[in-house]
């Protein structure tokens, strides 16, 4: 079903939202709940809470039915039970309100006759009354420019992601772990059993949406095979699709079945699809993050050829196993880089070369800075990979001086147009690297670089994001 500009306004931009369902006592989920959080982000709108036995809700003026109020809402928010909502949709649509974010539960995913049953009679009502409905079992739409954040970061953080869902608390994670570190989101939407409007119908909108950027996807069944293909081919010539999907097991298809009412369908069908479509396939929360941020913050690198800056024996040793293991290349700089770098870098206690062993790099941030730009100058290098060390007390140092001002101010005034991604390397169980890691990384985050906490996860983003650009070049 095509969405129209006006439609996807009314969705994320709404002026003002009624609330179907809203409780007066809390720790209930359902229209309580997202009014609270809507009046927490900072919403801006009307909100009308639906109540016939409250005066007001949070301070909110309340409401005894849709037709009592002082205007038409843009956009419905409906938590009443289960076989309540199809009388629902009517009153809205018999009040000039085309536009319903549908959270509760108790449809196909119940599995049986009587789930089917309770999904077709509301896709008819929903038909029949011209009504656009999101879900149902369903956390709904989502954008921080809109102050319009129930669920995730709240306010939210906006930027160029556009996320769509059958889970929500899939959608949820994401927005909470692409915010820690910088990134935002234009649009997020979770569809929940998209019994009406589905993920593709999503897809095809955010695919027209000129600030989103970059799409994430999860995905645990898709009704139309080939539509899902002929969106994903036209889509991806200009934006990536990152899509996790869920379900490719046993245990995970017997799980999607109950979670959103539909069969999951064959893995390999899937990989098939991903495949030919040039979807970028990715298998946990982290690799999700990962490659959105890899495609949200750097261009299309020249090639995958690799400079290394690191300042340990061991550690780069394994930056360059890894990095080549994972289909990257770490090559021999060239002639001249090397004469430059040798002049640069002492003969003791240092390694000239890519992979580059300097512990000045982790201090010296104008040092680092130079290294850069010899990077840039050398024709045979297409991405720049640069290891950052958490300013601790340790290697028999009494003061910790952290660079990572200083660095960040250097590289904005950068002119070179080189790819930059860093490492802060931050793994293993130790909570208070971990922790310092996680602050660190959102410095970088914010300043619009994509950043990892180690170098597994960095090589791996990379080269989806390399494999993608060589795949849509042949596409094009």
């Amino acid at each position: 079903m095509p969405l129209m500009p006006e439609d996807m306004q009314k969705f994320f931009s709404p002026r003002s939202i009624a609330f179907v369902g809203v409780s007066r006592s809390a720790g209930r989920f359902g229209g309580l709940s997202f009014l609270t959080k809507y009046k927490e982000a900072g919403y801006a709108g009307g909100l009308y809470p639906i109540n016939p036995k409250a005066d007001h809700i949070l301070g909110i003026k309340a409401w005894p039915d849709l037709e009592s109020l002082p205007e038409t809402p843009d956009l419905a928010m409906v938590a009443v039970a289960a076989d309540k909502v199809p009388e629902v949709v009517v009153a809205c649509a018999r009040g000039g309100i085309r536009h319903i974010h549908l959270l509760t539960s108790g449809f196909d995913e119940l599995g049986g006759e009587k789930g089917r049953l309770m999904k077709a009679r509301l896709v008819a009502v929903c038909r029949e009354n011209d009504v656009l409905l999101i879900g149902p079992n369903c956390m709904g739409p989502y954008r921080p420019a809109s102050r319009l954040t129930a669920w995730g970061a709240i306010p939210g953080l906006a930027g160029p992601l556009g996320i769509i869902s059958q889970s929500g608390g899939m959608t949820q994670r994401l927005t909470e772990y692409a915010a820690s570190l910088g990134l935002g989101v234009e649009k997020a939407v979770s569809v929940g059993n998209g019994s009406v409007l589905d993920a593709l119908d999503f897809l095809e909108a955010f695919g027209q949406d000129p600030a989103i950027r970059v799409i994430g996807m999860y995905l645990e069944s898709v009704a139309d095979g080939r539509r899902l293909m002929d969106l994903a081919r036209g889509i991806g010539r200009t934006k990536p699709i990152v899509v996790i999907k869920g379900g490719q097991t046993e245990a995970g298809a017997r799980t999607a079945a109950s979670h959103t009412g539909a069969l999951a369908g064959s893995r390999a069908i899937w990989e098939a699809v991903m495949r030919q479509a040039n979807m970028i396939s990715v298998e946990t929360l982290d690799e999700w993050l990962d490659t959105l941020m890899i495609f949200a913050h750097i261009p299309a690198p020249a090639s995958e050829k690799v400079f290394i800056i690191g300042g340990g024996g061991g550690s780069s040793v394994i930056y360059g196993d890894t990095c080549e293991r994972a289909g990257l290349r770490v090559p021999p700089l060239s002639a001249q880089t090397m004469q430059a770098l040798r002049q640069l870098t002492p003969e003791a206690g240092s390694i000239a070369g890519n992979p580059l062993d300097h512990w000045q790099v982790f201090s010296d941030a104008p040092y680092l800075a130079r290294l850069i730009d010899l990077a840039e100058q050398d024709p045979g290098i297409g991405l720049i990979l640069v290891d950052r060390l958490i300013a601790r007390t340790a290697f028999h140092m009494d003061v910790t001086f952290d660079p990572t001002p200083d660095t960040l101010a250097l590289l904005q005034q950068r002119s070179g147009t080189k790819p930059l991604v860093f490492v802060v390397d931050s793994e293993g169980g130790d909570p208070d690297l971990a922790a310092r890691g996680a602050a660190v990384r959102a410095l970088f985050g914010t300043a619009g670089y994509a950043v990892f906490p180690g170098i597994v996860r960095a090589a791996r983003a990379i080269r989806r994001h390399t494999r993608y650009h060589e795949k849509r070049s042949r596409m094009i």
